[in-house]
C-alpha cells in the first residue's frame, strides 16, 4: 500500500482508499421482489396503491400501516415546499424527471447528500433509472413495478409517490450503514446481541468512522487503526470527529434521561438500556450512525466555510471566480488543498475557460465538487452544504408556483434574508444586465420565468456568484471522485508552478478594472433545459414565439427593458455572438 506523500490534499487522499463495492445490507431481503408480479398486474388505481403500500411497508420494516402512514406523512411535509413549485400535469402530478429532481434537491437540502444516480449533471435514461442508481441496484423490482410502470408513467407521480421514493432511499442508506456497522462488530469479534459499555460504544464508533470514511480497503483500515499518528495526519481534524461522534452518544444518554417516554417509543431505551443502566445495543449503535450520516455535513461545515473563505478572499472583483494562477499559487504557498489538476477541475465543472482573464475556478462549483465530499460510499456522498439551497428555499416559498413574472422574482430576490448569512458582504446588484437577462428569459417563455429551468439557475448564479453554482448543460460535466477519475486528479508541481508564475501579472492587469469590464458573464449560455415538458406548463421554446400572445408578451417585455434604460450587453465576450442576449436560435429542451 502506498502511503500519502506530503502536500497531497487530505480530502483527495481519502479517496485513494475508496472502493467500488460495499458490504451487503443487513436488512436487504430482496425488497419488493415477491410482490413484483402483483404490482405490475394491478390496473385498478386503488388496488395499485394498496399493493404498493403493503410491499413498501415490508421494505421499510414498519410496524404496521399506521407507522408507515406516519413516516410517509413526515416525508411529505419535508418535500412540500419544493413540491409546490414543480410543474405538474392536469392531474396535479409530476413527470419522472421532476421526481428525480425533487429527490436530489431534498437530500441536498436536508443532509448535503448526493445520491448516486440522481446527480443533476447526469442525463436521465429515457428507458430506465440507470445502473448506478441506488434504487436500481438495491430494489430493481420497486423500480420496474412502480417507477417504470405504465400506471405511473401515464398518470404521473403525486406527492405520496415522491414520499415513498424518499423513504425507500432513506431506508436503503440506513441499511447500508447497518452493514458497515455489522462489519465493525465482526472485526472486533463482538456478537450483535452483546450490550456495550459507554467505553465500548465509543471504541466501536471510532472504528466505524474509519471504515465509513475510508471504505473497504482492509489493508488501509488496518494500518490506520493501528497507527494513531498516521490516522490523525490522514483524516483532517480526527480528534474533532471523535468528539462529534461521542457527542452523539451523549445525546442518546440525554434523551434517555430527559425524555424517557420518547426514548422508549423510538426504541432507544428499554429494560437494561436506559438512563439508569448505560448499556448500548446494536440497535442503539445503528441509530447513532444513522444520525451521523444526516448531520455530518453540518458538523463538517466549518471546514467547508474555511475553504470558501480562502477562495472569497482571492475573488477581489466579486465575480465568484478565482484565476487559476492564484488558485495554484495559494495551494503551493499556504494550503494543503487546491491541488486538483486543470483536467479534473474541467471535468468537475469548476473551471471557467471563457474569460479574457484566462482560466478561472468557479467558487461555488468547486466547493460543491465531489473532490471536496468528505464521504464517498457506494450509494451516496456527503458533501459541503449548498449555500444556494437556502436562497432557493426562500424564493420557492415566496412564489409557491412553477413560474413567476420577472418583477415578482426581482422583488423576492432583492430581499432574501438567507444572503445575510453568507460570506459575501455585498447584496446582489440586480439592476442593469441582470434585470435585462431575466426579462429576456421571460420573453423566451411567454412572459414567465420557469423556476426550475437552467436559465433561471444560471441567472441565480450571476446574481449570487459565490453561493449558487453555474449550471452546466446536462451531460457536460461528471461527478467523479478522485479515485474514479484516476491518477491525473492531482496537478503536478510543475503545472502548479507554471500557472502560479502568472498570478502577479493577472492581478496587475485586472487591478483597475470594474467587474463589468472583466466580461464576467462571458460563460452565459442561451440554451434552456427544463425538468418537464414545456407544453404541459403552457410555455414555449424560443423558436416557437412567432405567433399569438407569446410573441406580443415577449415584445412587450423587451420594450419595457428598453424604456427603463436597463444596462446594455457590454459584458458579453467579443465574438460570442451576444451570448448573453438569448438569441432566437437558442435551444430549449427538457432533461
Amino acid at each position: 500500500m502506498k502511503l500519502f506523500p506530503q502536500n497531497i490534499p487530505a480530502f483527495a487522499a481519502l479517496f485513494m482508499f475508496m472502493i467500488a463495492e460495499s458490504p451487503t445490507s443487513v436488512a436487504a431481503k430482496g425488497f419488493l421482489v415477491e410482490r413484483r408480479g402483483s404490482i405490475r398486474g394491478s390496473l385498478d388505481a386503488s388496488s395499485f396503491e394498496r399493493e404498493l403500500n403493503t410491499a413498501l411497508g415490508e421494505a421499510l420494516g414498519s410496524g404496521g400501516s399506521a407507522d408507515l402512514e406516519r413516516r410517509l406523512a413526515e416525508v411529505q411535509q419535508r418535500l412540500a415546499p419544493i413540491w409546490s413549485t414543480l410543474p405538474k400535469n392536469g392531474a396535479g402530478n409530476v413527470e419522472r424527471r421532476s421526481l428525480r429532481y425533487l429527490v436530489h434537491r431534498h437530500f441536498s437540502r436536508q443532509s448535503a447528500l448526493q445520491i448516486r444516480g440522481f446527480e443533476p449533471s447526469r442525463p436521465a435514461n429515457a428507458s430506465g433509472w440507470g445502473s448506478d442508481d441506488i434504487l436500481a441496484q438495491r430494489v430493481p423490482a420497486f423500480v420496474e413495478a412502480f417507477l417504470e410502470s405504465n400506471h405511473k408513467l401515464e398518470r404521473g407521480f403525486n406527492l405520496g409517490d415522491a414520499a415513498r421514493v424518499v423513504a425507500t432511499i432513506e431506508q436503503l442508506i440506513f441499511d447500508f450503514e447497518g452493514s458497515v456497522l455489522q462489519k465493525v462488530y465482526e472485526d472486533q469479534r463482538k456478537p450483535l446481541s452483546r450490550s456495550l459499555s459507554r467505553q465500548g460504544m465509543e471504541q466501536l464508533l471510532e472504528s466505524y468512522m474509519i471504515r465509513w470514511m475510508i471504505g473497504d480497503d482492509e489493508e488501509g483500515i488496518q494500518i490506520l487503526s493501528g497507527n494513531r499518528s498516521l490516522l490523525e495526519s490522514t483524516i483532517p481534524h480526527w480528534d474533532q470527529i471523535v468528539g462529534f461522534v461521542n457527542g452523539q452518544v451523549k445525546a442518546l444518554d440525554f434523551k434517555r434521561q430527559q425524555a424517557p417516554a420518547l426514548a422508549r417509543t423510538e426504541a432507544s431505551a428499554r429494560p437494561g438500556h436506559n438512563a439508569m443502566e448505560a448499556r448500548y445495543s446494536f440497535e442503539d449503535a445503528h441509530g447513532i450512525v444513522g444520525g451521523i450520516t444526516k448531520s455530518f455535513a453540518s458538523f463538517w461545515d466549518s471546514e467547508c466555510r474555511s475553504m470558501k473563505s480562502t477562495l472569497v478572499d482571492m475573488d477581489t472583483h466579486h465575480t465568484g471566480r478565482v484565476p487559476l494562477s492564484k488558485f495554484y499559487s495559494h495551494g503551493l504557498d499556504t494550503e494543503w488543498r487546491f491541488g486538483e489538476s486543470e483536467e479534473y477541475l474541467r471535468d468537475l465543472g469548476a473551471l471557467d475557460e471563457t474569460s479574457l482573464r484566462g482560466k478561472q475556478v468557479i467558487i461555488p462549483n468547486y466547493i460543491q465538487a465531489t473532490s471536496n465530499c468528505i464521504i464517498s460510499s457506494q450509494h451516496y456522498l456527503v458533501c459541503c452544504v449548498n449555500d444556494c439551497e437556502g436562497l432557493l428555499e426562500e424564493i420557492e416559498s415566496s412564489i409557491g408556483a412553477p413560474t413567476a413574472e420577472p418583477g415578482q422574482i426581482l422583488a423576492v430576490v432583492g430581499n432574501v434574508s438567507s444572503f445575510s448569512t453568507s460570506l459575501d458582504e455585498e447584496p446582489p446588484k440586480l439592476q442593469g444586465s441582470l434585470t435585462t437577462q431575466l426579462m429576456q428569459i421571460a420573453a423566451a417563455h411567454g412572459g414567465q420565468v420557469p423556476l426550475h429551468g437552467r436559465l433561471f439557475a444560471q441567472w441565480l448564479h450571476y446574481a449570487f456568484p459565490r453561493e449558487c453554482p453555474f449550471p452546466h448543460k446536462t451531460g457536460a460535466v461528471a461527478a467523479l471522485t478522485p479515485s474514479e477519475f484516476g491518477e491525473r486528479y492531482l496537478a503536478s508541481s510543475e503545472d502548479m508552478n507554471k500557472h502560479a508564475a502568472e498570478a502577479n501579472a493577472t492581478d496587475l492587469s485586472a487591478a483597475t478594472l470594474q467587474r463589468e469590464d472583466l466580461h464576467w458573464m462571458s460563460q452565459w449560455s442561451a440554451e434552456e433545459e427544463l425538468i418537464a415538458d414545456c407544453a404541459s406548463m403552457g410555455l414555449r421554446a424560443p423558436w416557437e414565439l412567432r405567433s399569438g400572445v407569446y410573441a406580443l408578451v415577449g415584445m412587450a417585455l423587451l420594450l419595457v427593458v428598453s424604456a427603463l434604460g436597463f444596462g446594455s450587453s457590454s459584458f458579453v465576450r467579443k465574438g460570442a455572438a451576444d451570448a448573453g442576449l438569448l438569441p432566437h436560435h437558442g435551444k430549449a429542451h427538457f432533461v
